[in-house]
């Protein structure tokens, strides 16, 4: 069996006692009451995958799950396990002051001696995640749900990074809705990027707290959280919350940007036209002068100097009186 990367550790009373094990010792290590283990596969094949589900004896379902592209954040509940899936969210490397959101699938069995995690990219958060449960041995000394709690507590610190970061962008898009040197199309071109970023991530964020609901919500089922880690779970819950409100406040925001930007192409709009329109105006008075001077018919200094100058006269007067009457108005 070939796969991409395998980390591992098992814990003894709340310290580290094994580091890469085998994933040929996971039976062994999950069957174990004395010990807490942990396996994090990144991207296994699907061989992978079916020998770890032959030796853990997954449920069909919960394969399928970590298999399927597109799939739901959601946690199950089975009597000798739980599954849940999730999303680690991070931006992209780049000079461009647009977002560029990267969103990680991750999957999670969690036993009740260990836990297995499957995902796809290789993801940083999976150092972060054991440099505090070194940091915190109340987590592991407690049970798998510590596991669970430093994997979704990781995860949820990326979502407020994230956020952050569609903030400050969102911010920066402000600015430029009143700034004439910025080109108008750039602008439309931020706002219709963040409406999508937010839409796909806010699909990542809203169930993340029914997540946590779930697993921190008290059952006689297998895998309940044990009372000692509750408040570290309740204190999950509410940065989760904090994060999916921040998001709706975000699109709210955005959809009043792009409501904004729209006004303002139609104010200037209206603007270029009340500007054409005045000098149209202008321009219809000496067309019409000259077009009354230029009759077949005697009138006032016919054949005459006098003519002209009446005619330029007239001109002249009228359409400075109807410039100074547009410009006070500022239709010019």
């Amino acid at each position: 069996m070939s796969l991409s990367h395998l980390s591992s550790r098992v814990w003894q009373h709340g310290k580290v006692v094994a580091e890469s094990v085998p994933l040929e010792t996971l039976s062994d290590e999950l069957a174990d009451d004395q010990t807490l283990s942990w396996y994090d596969l990144t991207a296994p094949d699907r061989e992978a995958i079916d020998t770890l589900a032959d030796e853990l004896d997954l449920e069909f379902h919960t394969v399928e799950d970590a298999e399927a592209p597109g799939e739901r954040p959601k946690v199950t509940r089975y009597p000798d396990h739980l599954f849940l899936t999730t999303y680690a969210a991070t931006i992209g490397e780049t000079n461009d002051p647009n977002s560029r959101l990267i969103v990680s699938r991750v999957s999670v069995w969690v036993f009740e001696h260990g836990v297995v995690s499957v995902h796809r990219d290789d993801l940083p958060e999976v150092k972060e995640m054991l440099n505090r449960l070194d940091a915190n041995p109340d987590l592991v000394s407690n049970g798998p749900m510590g596991i669970v709690h430093a994997i979704l507590d990781v995860l949820v610190d990326g979502h407020f990074d994230v956020v952050q970061h569609l903030d400050d962008v969102v911010e920066l898009v402000e600015d430029q809705l009143f700034d004439d040197s910025i080109d108008t199309q750039k602008v439309q071109l931020r706002v219709y990027r963040l409406r999508k970023e937010l839409v796909q991530f806010r699909r990542v964020v809203l169930p993340m707290r029914e997540i946590v609901s779930t697993i921190s919500r008290p059952s006689r089922e297998a895998m309940a959280v044990p009372r000692v880690l509750e408040p570290y779970f309740n204190d999950l819950y509410d940065h989760s919350m904090r994060v999916s409100e921040w998001s709706d406040s975000l699109r709210d925001l955005v959809a009043t940007i792009f409501e904004t930007n729209l006004s303002i192409q139609d104010a200037k709009l209206n603007t270029v036209m009340k500007k054409l329109a005045g000098w149209a105006a202008i321009i219809a008075v000496p067309t019409l002068i000259t077009g009354w001077f230029g009759q077949n018919v005697p009138f006032l200094g016919d054949g005459r100097p006098l003519g002209l100058w009446i005619s330029v006269g007239l001109i002249i007067v009228s359409s400075l009186v109807l410039y100074l009457v547009f410009r006070k108005e500022d239709w010019i």
